[in-house]
């Protein structure tokens, strides 16, 4: 046959009627439960420096799956893989096990299958570290045949297979355990400064807190649409109005928008607010957190990326303004008062295209042009600071910078990775701001906020001056790794086949 696929379904077939048979000969290919008494990582870690050729005389009992088998006369080896990726050798002999049980072996044992042995532990004559075992069974059948050990698994197979992914592909492995390091070091730093971790919902009545178009669901007990959230961040105020000082969320947002190698319609995100601070102290955190989880889960704040390069995170970051650094690059000065029209002549000159119908005004099309001339070529750490209030709806006015806002991103290798504010206390401006948000909505921009008169009533209880950040936890990964998107997200959203 010409291909693996070709060989699946006969492969199938013979491992089904393996398993037919097995059952109809009374051995449970999918026991309950089986008398493992230490993993493969355990008893390699037991066992460090055994000699060649010794018997220790002890006896355990391993599971794992079969990820190699060599089956030639009276003794038969397989190497066994845990599910950490840990390997060991397992040796079947007749005078150990008796003939029925040794072809036993040969006849129902298929790469992929997950077998139990019981044995001593002993060292080959090459000095091996192994269970030669005295008896053994199937735990599970497997059905589905491992992808073959010298071809790859495709991009594809592997974001829709991961499962599969996970098992022949140590990067994978590490990929994974890796996020789960950074996870835990971004809510023990967190932790360690005071923030205390809170939930607030998914489903939402008005779609809040960011510029992003919504999933819609319907309520049957509600007769009601929801919104899935595409930001935790009006109800976290609500949660500092109520007197918490340090806060901060680590969950799943939703935006019913394109996915490429920077973006995903799901994704984790952090967001943190914290009492009685300005968006300079949100800069100083979000750098030390992001040097802290590097020295945490990586061990180093110069991170090895995945193309080989290294990456430095550690020392302050520069800083940069966005109206004068975007006035640098176009070689000419662009201030809030620069009017729409010269604007779209710019855009036009540098060949930016600006939908007409999206309703974009002067400060929309001045991040469009910077990140076009400027956000680029970020590669360093960089902090941008300072941008239009038209674009910024949940922003405080910059204290002595007219036409700004108290706002920054933070750029990582040419992408944004976290952003933070002085917030927005004022009801009575936050309230100016959502109506130009309804009125940039009715000129089409469908990324426009809500106006939500329950978050302006918290308000009106009075937020203490408050700073915010939010950070994408799949972009951090990204930042650390050097990987896409689809790459640090263990089970990311894939078309469905056809079929």
């Amino acid at each position: 046959m010409s291909s693996v696929e070709d060989d699946i379904p006969e492969q199938y077939r013979i491992r089904q009627a393996k398993r037919e048979r097995l059952l109809a000969e009374g051995r449970d290919p999918y026991p309950v439960q089986v008398g493992r008494t230490h993993s493969l990582s355990e008893l390699r870690a037991a066992y460090p420096e055994l000699a060649a050729d010794t018997q220790t005389g002890d006896l355990v009992g391993v599971a794992a799956r079969v990820v190699f088998a060599r089956n030639s006369g009276k003794l038969c080896f397989a190497t066994l893989q845990d599910g950490d990726g840990t390997q060991l050798q397992l040796m079947i002999s007749l005078a150990e096990v008796g003939q029925e049980s040794l072809d036993a072996w040969k006849a129902d044992v298929d790469l992929g299958d997950i077998v139990f042995a019981h044995g001593q532990v002993i060292s080959s004559r090459r000095g091996e570290l192994s269970v030669l075992a005295d008896s053994w069974q199937i735990v599970s059948k497997a059905l589905r045949p491992l992808p073959v050990a010298h071809k790859e698994m495709s991009e594809e197979s592997r974001v829709r297979q991961r499962y599969v992914d996970l098992i022949v592909r140590p990067e994978a492995r590490s990929i994974a355990r890796q996020r789960i390091a950074v996870v835990r070091a971004v809510r023990s730093a967190l932790e360690r400064r005071g923030f205390l971790e809170v939930e607030t919902p998914m489903l939402q009545t008005l779609a809040g807190g960011a510029a992003a178009r919504p999933f819609v669901t319907h309520s049957n007990a509600l007769d009601a649409d929801l919104y899935l959230r595409i930001a935790p961040e009006l109800f976290l105020k609500r949660c500092l109005v109520g007197g918490f000082e340090k806060v901060f969320e680590l969950n799943r947002n939703f935006r019913n928008e394109g996915a490429d190698s920077t973006h995903s319609p799901e994704f984790a995100m952090l967001e943190t607010y914290q009492a009685y601070g300005t968006y300079d102290d949100s800069a100083i955190v979000t750098r030390e957190l992001i040097q802290e989880v590097a020295d945490e889960a990586l061990g180093t704040r110069q991170v090895p990326l995945a193309d080989g390069t290294i990456y430095d995170l550690d020392g302050e970051w520069q800083t940069l303004e966005m109206y004068p650094s975007l006035s640098a690059a176009l070689g000419e000065e662009i201030t809030p008062e620069t009017t729409l029209e010269h604007l779209l002549s710019i855009a036009d000159r540098l060949g930016v295209e600006i939908p007409s119908d999206r309703g974009y005004g002067h400060g929309k099309l001045v991040e469009e042009l910077w990140e076009h001339t400027v956000g680029e070529t970020l590669w360093e750490p960089t902090f941008v600071r300072d941008f239009p209030v038209e674009t910024s709806p949940l922003t405080r006015a910059h204290r002595s910078i007219p036409g700004v806002t108290e706002k920054w991103d933070l750029y990582v290798r040419k992408f944004e990775l976290a952003t933070g504010y002085s917030e927005l206390i004022d009801p009575v401006i936050q309230r100016e701001r959502f109506a130009a948000q309804a009125r940039a909505a009715a000129a089409g921009d469908d990324e426009a906020m809500q106006l939500d008169e329950d978050f302006l009533a918290a308000l009106e209880f009075a937020m203490p001056p408050t700073t915010g950040t939010g950070m994408g936890i799949d972009r951090l990964l990204m930042a650390l790794t050097g990987l896409t998107i689809r790459e640090t997200v263990l089970f990311p959203i894939v078309r469905r086949h056809s079929n």
